[in-house]
Order: C-alpha cells, then sequence, then structure tokens
C-alpha cells in the first residue's frame, strides 16, 4: 500500500534468501532460527489497505507449541496517521480482545497516499517494513528474523536505531527511558514493594519511540495474553522483539510526528479518559488500620484542628465484617455510625470512599450472605470446570472466596445491585466513590495444589480484628455529632440462573484445542510466580463465553473497574462516577483512576512515583493517578515524608496511604509535615482550576495534563532521559528535591524563558542546569514557562467547594517574542450533563491582555465568576498603567473585573 504496492506484487521488496537469519537462541534456549517462516500469496491492494495469505515455507518447528500452517494479513490505513496491521490464524480464530471489553476505532479508511507512513511487504519470507513518507525514517523492520506463530507463542522482531529513547509499556517501577537489555513481563500480579524488573498490576503494550527532530511514533500491541518484550542488542543491531503467549499480532502504529501527537493517537485507540468530579483533584486520607468510626471521625477533625484541608475520607478493609465485601462490622463500624459519618462529612463539604475487592466469601448458609446467594443465584461465578456446576474457589481476604465472572452477560446487573444496596443514599452508606483492590487477581492459594480451605484455615484467613473497640477516649472530636462524643461513645452489639452457553462448547472455542494452559512451554519472565497460575485465577479456568482465563487474566481488573463505573452512574446517573482501581489494561482511563499499588516508605519510592506518573499520563492515557504519598509499607520518617508532601501536590491523585503495620503518617502528626503540607495543598488548591483545565482537555482530545520534559522540547536532546522533573499541564515546570535527605535541587531548566511561580524572578535560560540550594522541607521548585498564562484562585481553602468560590489571579508570563497564550475551563464540577460552563482563552500579545470564549458558569455564590487581580510579569518598567512593582519587575492589573468573553487589558 502506498508507492510500491499500489503498483501490483510485481513491484514488491525484493525477497531475501533465508540463509541471511542469524543464529539466535531464544529464552529458554531453544534455538528459533531453524523455524522456516511463511510466504505471503494472493496480495489483494486497495487505496487504503492490503491482504495477503500466509503459509508456512517448511516443516513445522513447533518450538513452543503447534506451528499455525495458514494465517492472515490485514493492513489498513485507518487514518492518515494511523496503520493497524493485523496477524491472525485461519483455523483456530485465536482469542482477540473483544469490542465489548475495550472498544476498537472506527477505520477511516485513509488513502495510502495521503498517510504519513508507507507499509512495505516482502512476500518470500514474509517480512514487513513501515517507514516515515517524509523523511524515510524506518520506524518497524522484520526483515531479520522470520515471524513464528504457534497456537502458545508469537514471536515478532523488529530492528531498533543503535541509540534509542524508548518509553511507556507500563505498569512497572523501572527507568521511564528503558535500558539496552531490558525485558518487560506483562501479567498482571499483585506486587508488594513494586519490584523493579518485574510486573505488577497493569498490562499497557504500548511504546513510544523518540527519534529528536526525526520524530516520534507509538506502537500498539492490541494483545491481552502474557507476554515478554524485550529491548536487545544482537551485536551492534539493536532491536525490540515480541513474545506472546498467544491471541492475535494486531499491531497499531501511531506516526506522530509529535510525542503529544502519539499521544492523541493513542486515545484514539484505547479511549479517552473519562472526565472526574473536582474535588477527586483534593487532599485524600486512608490507613488500612482504623480501628473504627470512631477513630475515622476523629483523623478528619484532627485535619481541621491542624489547619490541613481534607477533602476526602477514605476507609480500607478495616469497616467490613472479616473483610466481606457489601458488610460492616457491627461493633466497629455500625451502619447508624456510618451514616452519621458520611452525612457529617457531606455537610462539611467533605467526600468518603470505601474499598471493594472481587472475591466474595463462599459460605456454606447462603442465607448468612445474600451477595454470594445472589450471585449464585444468577450463576455469575467463575466455574471450577466448564462444564460443571461447582464454584471455582482460592482465597483472599474473607477466606475461602469465588470470583465474579465478568464475561457473564448478568454479572453487571449482580454488582450493580449489591452496590445499589449497600451504598444506597437512605438506607446504606452514601458513598462519593469506590477503591477496587485485588482485582489482578490476587489469590492467596500459592498454586494450582491448594487447597482453598486448608490453606485459609493454616494461615488463619479472614482473622479477627487486631484491635477491640476503642474505649471512650475522652477526647472530643470536633464538628461531628453527638454520637461521636465521649459521654455518647457507646457499642451496639449486632443483632444475633442465568446460562453460559459458549462455556459448554469449551472445547471448539479460540485457541483451546491441545494447549497446555497451566504450564506453557514458553515461560514469561515473572520472578512473582513460577507459574501462570501462581498466587491468581487459575489459567485453565474457562469465562462464560468460552474463553480462558489463560487469555483474559490480564483484563480481569479493566473489566472490574468498568463495571463499578457502570454500577456507580447506575447509582447516580446525573453525577461522575469515581472509581479507582489496582489493575488496570489499555482502555482503563475511559472509567477508572488508578494509583501505584503498595509502594513503600522509601527515596527510591519517592523517585519511581514521578516516572510511573509520567508514563500513564503521558502514554497509557489515564490522567488521575499518583502514588501513596509517604509510602504505604514500612515506616515514613518527617523528612522524606514532608519531601513527599510537595512532590506529591503536583501529581493528579494525591492520598497519603499506609498500611496497617506502619506507624501512623497523617500530615499532622510531625511539625515537620503540618508545615509542608498546609503550603502544599494550598499552592495544589489555587492551582486547581488550572489542574482541571488539563484535566478536561486530556479527556477531549488526548492532550496530556502531565508532560516529559521532551513532550514539550523534543529536539533538545538533554530532555530525553530526564525522570525527576514534569510539567503540571504545559505551562509549569516541576522540579522537586531528588536526592536522599537533600537540601538542594538540580533542575534543568531547557532553552527558554521561565518565570519563578513564588517570587515571579526571570530566568533566561540557554538549556542548562540550575542548581538551588538551601531547600527547606516545605519548598519546591516551580517554573511558570515563557509564553504562557497562568490562571489560579487569589486564595485557597479548607475545601473545594470554598476554593470555587475564590476569584481568579491571572499570571502572564510572557515569552521571549513577548507574548502569552492560555486557557480555562470551568464547569459545575460533577454533573455529566453541564448546563453551562466557562471556557476561555486568554492571550497577551505583547501590548493587549484579552478574553475569549464562553462564560456560561456562574460562581458557587450564584455570580458572575471575578478576576481579582492580573499580573503582567518580566517588565522592567512602568507601563503607565495598573501598578508597577519594580522590585518583582510585574504589572498588576486589580479587580475585581468580570471574567468574561470580551473583557481585556491595553497597554
Amino acid at each position: 500500500m502506498r508507492i510500491p504496492l499500489l503498483l501490483g506484487a510485481a513491484c514488491l521488496v525484493a525477497a531475501l534468501p533465508s540463509s541471511t537469519a542469524p543464529q539466535l537462541l531464544a529464552r529458554n534456549d531453544v534455538d528459533l532460527s531453524q523455524c522456516p517462516g511463511y510466504s505471503a500469496s494472493n496480495v489483494v491492494v486497495t487505496n487504503s489497505s492490503l491482504t495477503a495469505d500466509l503459509k508456512i515455507r517448511g516443516s513445522k518447528c513447533n518450538v513452543y507449541a503447534e506451528d499455525l500452517e495458514e494465517l492472515k494479513l490485514v493492513v489498513e490505513h485507518q487514518t492518515n496517521n494511523r496503520l493497524h496491521v493485523k496477524i491472525y490464524d485461519a483455523g483456530l480464530n485465536m482469542y482477540q480482545v473483544q469490542e465489548h471489553v475495550v472498544p476498537r476505532p472506527p477505520n477511516n479508511n485513509a488513502q495510502s497516499q495521503d498517510s504519513a507512513v508507507r507499509f512495505d511487504l516482502r512476500e518470500e519470507p514474509f517480512s514487513f517494513k513501515v517507514t516515515r513518507n517524509d523523511n524515510g525514517e524506518v520506524l518497524f523492520d522484520t526483515a531479520k528474523h522470520q515471524l513464528i506463530y504457534e497456537s502458545q507463542y508469537i514471536r515478532v522482531r523488529t530492528r531498533l536505531p543503535t541509540t534509542h529513547n524508548l518509553y511507556g509499556l507500563g505498569e512497572h517501577s523501572d527507568a521511564f527511558r528503558f535500558s539496552e537489555n531490558y525485558t518487560r513481563t506483562f501479567w498482571n500480579s499483585e506486587a508488594p514493594g513494586i519490584p523493579n524488573d518485574a510486573p505488577l498490576y497493569g498490562s499497557h503494550p504500548v511504546y513510544f519511540d523518540h527519534r529528536g527532530d526525526k520524530g516520534t511514533h507509538g506502537v500498539f500491541l492490541f494483545n491481552a495474553n502474557g507476554m515478554d518484550i524485550v529491548v536487545g542488542k544482537d551485536g551492534d543491531d539493536a532491536y525490540l522483539e515480541y513474545n506472546v503467549l498467544g491471541g492475535v499480532m494486531d499491531l497499531y502504529f501511531m506516526a506522530g510526528p509529535e510525542p503529544t501527537a502519539v499521544s492523541k493517537q493513542y486515545a484514539e485507540i484505547v479511549g479517552l479518559s473519562a472526565m472526574y468530579p473536582y474535588w477527586t483533584l483534593g487532599f485524600h486520607q486512608c490507613k488500612y488500620g482504623y480501628w473504627d468510626v470512631n477513630m475515622v471521625a476523629e483523623v478528619v477533625a484532627n485535619h481541621s484542628k491542624a489547619g490541613i484541608p481534607l477533602e476526602v475520607m477514605w476507609t480500607d478493609i478495616d469497616y467490613m465484617e472479616l473483610r466481606r465485601d457489601f458488610t460492616l462490622d457491627a461493633l466497629r463500624f455500625p451502619l447508624h455510625k456510618m451514616r452519621e459519618l458520611v452525612n457529617t462529612l457531606h455537610e462539611r463539604n467533605q467526600r468518603y470512599v470505601l474499598i471493594l475487592d472481587p472475591a466474595i466469601p463462599a459460605t456454606l448458609n447462603l442465607s448468612e450472605y445474600q451477595p454470594y446467594a445472589r450471585g449464585k443465584e444468577l450463576d455469575i461465578f467463575l466455574k471450577q470446570k466448564h462444564d460443571g456446576p461447582d464454584d471455582y474457589l482460592g482465597v483472599q481476604w474473607a477466606g475461602v472466596q469465588a470470583w465474579p465472572d465478568w464475561f457473564h452477560p448478568k454479572a453487571e446487573q449482580w454488582w450493580t445491585r449489591e452496590i445499589a444496596e449497600a451504598f444506597n443514599s437512605r438506607t446504606g452508606i452514601d458513598l462519593d466513590g469506590v477503591w477496587v483492590d485485588m482485582n489482578e487477581a490476587s489469590n492467596f492459594c500459592p498454586d494450582v495444589e491448594c487447597n482453598p480451605a486448608q490453606h485459609a484455615q493454616t494461615a488463619g484467613i479472614p482473622p479477627e480484628p487486631k484491635n477491640a473497640p476503642r474505649r471512650n477516649t475522652g477526647r472530643p472530636i470536633e464538628g461531628f455529632p453527638e454520637s461521636f462524643q465521649p459521654e455518647f461513645n457507646t457499642l451496639r452489639v449486632r443483632d444475633a440462573p442465568n446460562n453460559c452457553p459458549r462455556r459448554a462448547d469449551f472445547n471448539q472455542m479460540k485457541g483451546t484445542i491441545g494447549r497446555d494452559v497451566l504450564r506453557p512451554k514458553y515461560n514469561i519472565t515473572n520472578p512473582n510466580a513460577k507459574f501462570l497460575s501462581d498466587k491468581t485465577i487459575y489459567t485453565s479456568i474457562t469465562n462464560c463465553d468460552g474463553t480462558q482465563q489463560y487469555d483474559t487474566h490480564n483484563l480481569y481488573g479493566h473489566m472490574m473497574s468498568q463495571t463499578t463505573y457502570n454500577a456507580m452512574l447506575s447509582r447516580r446517573p446525573s453525577l461522575r462516577p469515581f472509581v479507582l482501581t489496582r489493575s488496570t489494561f489499555a482502555g482503563s482511563g475511559r472509567k477508572a483512576a488508578h494509583w501505584f499499588g503498595d509502594n513503600a516508605s522509601t527515596w527510591d519510592h519517592y523517585r519511581t512515583s514521578i516516572r510511573q506518573m509520567l508514563a500513564f499520563v503521558a502514554m497509557h492515557q489515564m490522567p488521575m493517578v499518583g502514588s501513596d504519598i509517604c509510602g504505604f509499607n514500612y515506616d515514613a520518617n518527617p523528612t522524606m515524608c514532608a519531601r513527599w508532601i510537595m512532590l506529591g501536590a503536583f501529581q493528579p491523585f494525591y492520598r497519603n496511604h499506609a498500611a496497617d503495620n506502619a506507624i501512623n503518617q497523617e500530615f499532622y502528626i510531625w511539625p515537620e509535615t503540618t508545615k509542608a503540607a498546609i503550603k502544599a495543598i494550598d499552592l495544589r488548591y489555587r492551582l486547581l482550576d488550572y489542574a482541571y483545565t488539563a484535566l478536561w482537555r486530556q479527556t477531549q482530545d488526548g492532550t496530556p495534563m502531565i508532560n516529559p520534559l521532551f513532550f514539550l522540547y523534543p529536539n533538545d536532546n538533554k530532555t530525553f532521559g530526564i525522570q525527576s522533573q514534569w510539567f503540571y499541564g504545559d505551562a509549569l515546570l516541576i522540579s522537586p528535591v531528588y536526592d536522599d535527605d537533600a537540601d538542594y535541587i538540580n533542575a534543568y531548566l531547557p532553552n527558554d524563558i521561565w518565570y519563578d511561580l513564588f517570587d515571579h524572578s526571570v530566568v533566561d535560560s540557554p538549556g542548562d542546569n540550575v542548581r538551588f540550594e538551601g531547600v527547606q522541607l516545605d519548598e519546591i521548585a516551580v517554573h511558570i514557562r515563557g509564553g504562557t498564562i497562568v490562571p489560579l484562585r487569589a486564595k485557597s481553602g479548607m475545601t473545594t467547594t470554598e476554593v470555587r468560590k475564590q476569584p481568579f489571579e491571572i499570571l502572564i508570563a510572557p515569552g521571549r517574542d513577548g507574548k502569552a497564550k492560555g486557557r480555562l475551563y470551568v464547569d459545575d464540577g460533577e454533573s455529566l450533563e453541564q448546563n453551562g460552563v466557562t471556557d476561555l482563552e486568554f492571550e497577551w500579545d505583547g501590548s493587549q491582555f484579552t478574553i475569549t470564549g464562553e462564560a456560561g458558569l456562574r460562581s458557587e455564590t450564584g455570580e458572575e465568576v471575578k478576576i481579582a487581580r492580573v499580573v503582567l510579569m518580566g517588565q522592567y518598567k512602568d507601563l503607565g498603567v495598573g501598578t508597577w512593582d519594580a522590585q518583582r519587575n510585574e504589572v498588576i492589573f486589580d479587580g475585581p473585573a468580570e471574567l468574561a468573553e470580551g473583557w481585556g487589558i491595553a497597554v
């Protein structure tokens, strides 16, 4: 397709003799060089597509499974910047990620002659090449290594530039830019301590290849099977190699050519992010180990007493009766007190979030636990055998448990009912968001030999609560009802099918014949587990649609979070749901936020949180992400925690969370963290609308709200490996203290003009590192990029509701050309359908400040949104208008003035 293919098969790229294939050994010491590869025939070319038949060229090598003799190739120019290349089997019809799990992008049938890239096919032996048209840069080339396509193993290798800049391939805790010898394994796993060089909670098999002034492109493999993606060297030849346990070789090429363009093109494939409520950008507090509802209330009150804003209070599994979903510990978290807690939080304009796990206790007496009984009635749990009635059982927090089958047509109906009943605003806990955990899915059974009942009994799962209900502390809890106060702190004792027709057709289903799905011969690189089924749902289990967990394991958490979003939407149809998930897949951002799992209270994980954020927001289209501030595992120390508070204030999701065996690390615990929190949250809240605007923009067109430095300076090779700084939006460069216990910052300021956010001082940088000494624990370097305009609230507040009542301050940071632009989007903060929004663009042309756009939203008080002041920075003389501050070199225009289209200032 593109020049050679438009002329037909006679002009195809010349074949290379098979003898040129290098003699390579795969992992597991199996010789792959003898595999025959494929020949292409019956090539059909149109103006926007190509199809061909692929047939094995010789004797099967059956290196890890049965070679497939006949394959199909389909190539589509779906848009001018997106090329789709799909190789699949013509016989077994191997599993492909289904439309209802992750919707497919439309094929717009772009004309190949208008495309940014071309596809070149070699017929004998089959290989292909993708090349950028404007500069001839080869983006993907499989010529040197034959395709291997078996029922349980697919190998595709492409050449890379000798020096390369590769990013993405989440979820991992490794370097942001990959090293030359690197293996990324995709097998969603519970990962305590988020270890390096290991699979973590999510699978996002997309990489960005940045080549400076030659452009940036992305490659996405739309495949949910377990896999290794290897970045390596063979002599002087660099390569990237896919080693996949099955499914379809389904590749999407995104042509860019700018890094941001690749992000936007990826969003077109997997879907744009959900827009989140305004309050989700506030500060969140949680700890595993809050003993009872009174302790939760006291933590809320302590934040207020310390002057630390708290927007959202969370409760971990402590609230459940013996860790069972949809229950309450009636001694420690009685329903009437929980309802009072939530009502009080709502009266204070605060929010509440609770946790749910996927596994459901499989009790023998169904009358004791209705969620399981109702699930049994609908037959929505995974089965031990594809043709049997018994639920598949394992062990999770509550002991012996069953797992919902999210492929079941009635699973969502069941889950929606349980959420609606437990969290009913009139009779239950009127929570504001749901946190889904353990959904990789984690199974405490170590392997397939496990006896769940025996393992649960031996391990003491579930344990009784560690702490008895607290006695009266004698401390009043300010701002809460009388029942939370000392004289009322008494305890109340609690009062003593749908069919899956395709599951039965298992032997006729996709890719199932003759496969060893428990222990395939190709063993992916997973230090967390020896075999695929270890510590998770067994890969032999069949889903309702006839597929197996072998193929769909990496989708389990994704499907749970998407189902939870739909359930929350059903519960409150007019409001944006908020769902936080641990396990993710490509496209999870369409309905879910993500935190980076069970990190540790270490400087290493403080730094890790930056590079994880960069990948997820800029490359995986999941903008609402963040780490557990101050770390989850182990005991935090005040110095590190204070630094993390400052760093975390510039991540999208901002939550303090600690383990039950870690000391308390609430920000009010230490003087250092109290001081840092007050300053950090004050600044974060003043910038909420700036961040909200960036978030909204990402939900509209995929433009990242968090940017690596090379996204904005793609030709500056000094930015390519930076993982210690980032852009918050497109205007604010964040440079935290990076080294252990340091009091300095080494910040790289690209070749541009920069303004310090705090004192408005100007740095005209040629592209150098700048060292800031004597950085206090409540300080962080924030610079405004020249040429931008930053809207922020004139004052902060204790809640986001209070912040939204404040007028705006507009900071104009002229570029070297004397000009600047910015944007502000404000809506009601939570409705799915908006009656009126403010969507304004700001421009300073060097002599005039103007506002254009829509101003249809009123403030929380019902008045027009106001401007308190406009600050024009970098002014070294009196302009004759406004007030010139000669010490700070800026001109201030004081309001109030209406924030609306047509308002402006002329100099």
